[in-house]
């Protein structure tokens, strides 16, 4: 891989030169192109002049700014950019480290790889990364980034440091008239049922994290090129329609998920009772135990009170045979 950009980690007096990789790769991802309905035709996006009406060409584009209040363009060359009187031009200064957690997702931009750019910067390198894995912090600061200066955050990942373009505060709009005015009330016995659900969902397999979107679109058109129908495996047809039975449709949910992993469905216990499927079935196992327990037991007993009846009447017989034996005798 090239680097994208090279600049220092200023952590207090240690600087730390490092160059930065795409952490990502947007060009896997489904696109499309636009065409001309009528021949299928592209259709391009050609830079034009809106004042002479003509194409310009690459070298003629620059920069411009538009402010706020008005409708007048600034032209900005690359020599006033870096005029600007930025530290975070070629340096990312660590303002603060805070918990991982602390940081919204919302804000959360694109990755960055931070390999060393020096032989120097080997062991600064690997001491900012202990130190943040061990203090389990991770670093926030800002740097200037194709022409923009950012929020970025630092934190150790599996060996590297990884960086992440972060939005400003202002950048994130608020959530007015996202919520209903009138928030419904979910029963407790409705919560438990929700996560004893949660419990039956497992992990994640590589078949989940699969683009089956690109693989269908892929088929469509080989299909369209070799004039035949497009063929697609058989899968389950998921419910539609509106719930309107919430604890019923989790229930079903639960029973759905078990199925899915091939497990006994005579073992999905009392949905929302505050546990999990695991815990049902130990609780089944539990009590079967007790029920054999206490038959072992049952029968145990109803044998020794058979034996102690028979004891009496063998004793009561052998009295009479001895007595009549000696009768013989006597006579």
């Amino acid at each position: 891989m090239r680097p994208t950009a090279k600049f220092s980690i200023s952590f207090g007096l240690v600087t730390i030169p490092v160059a930065a990789y795409n952490a990502t790769d947007s060009s896997t991802s489904v696109s499309f192109v636009r065409i001309h309905t009528a021949d299928g035709g592209r259709v391009r996006n050609q830079p034009v002049c809106s004042l002479e009406d003509v194409e310009i060409p690459p070298d003629e584009i620059g920069r411009g700014y538009k402010p706020d209040d008005g409708d007048t363009v600034v032209p900005l060359s690359d020599e006033d950019l870096d005029a600007l009187p930025l530290p975070t031009a070629k340096t990312l200064t660590i303002l603060a480290f805070v918990a991982g957690g602390d940081i919204d997702p919302l804000q959360m931009g694109k990755g960055y790889y931070l390999g060393i750019d020096s032989p120097a910067a080997a062991k600064p390198y690997v001491l900012l990364r202990e130190a943040m894995e061990r203090h389990q912090r991770v670093g926030l600061g800002k740097i200037a980034l194709h022409g923009r200066e950012q929020l970025a955050m630092i934190r150790p990942m599996e060996g590297a440091l990884v960086m992440q373009v972060l939005l400003w505060p202002h950048q994130i709009r608020p959530m007015d008239g996202v919520l209903p005015e009138r928030q419904p009330e979910v029963a407790p016995s409705e919560v438990a049922a929700a996560e004893t659900l949660m419990d039956s969902f497992g992990e994640l397999s590589e078949d989940d994290v699969h683009d089956h979107y690109r693989e269908a679109l892929e088929e469509i058109v080989a299909a369209k090129l070799a004039h035949r129908e497009p063929e697609f495996p058989a899968g389950e047809e998921q419910p539609a329609g509106q719930v309107m039975d919430l604890m019923a449709a989790l229930q079903d949910s639960v029973r759905a998920a078990k199925k899915s992993r091939g497990e006994d469905e005579g073992t999905e216990g009392a949905v929302g009772g505050g546990g999990s499927g695991r815990g049902t079935r130990k609780s089944t196992a539990k009590k079967t135990a007790a029920k054999k327990t206490t038959a072992t037991k049952t029968a145990a007993k109803t044998a020794t009170k058979t034996a102690a009846e028979k004891t009496p009447a063998k004793k009561t017989a052998a009295a009479k045979k001895t007595a009549g034996r000696g009768g013989r005798r006597a006579g």
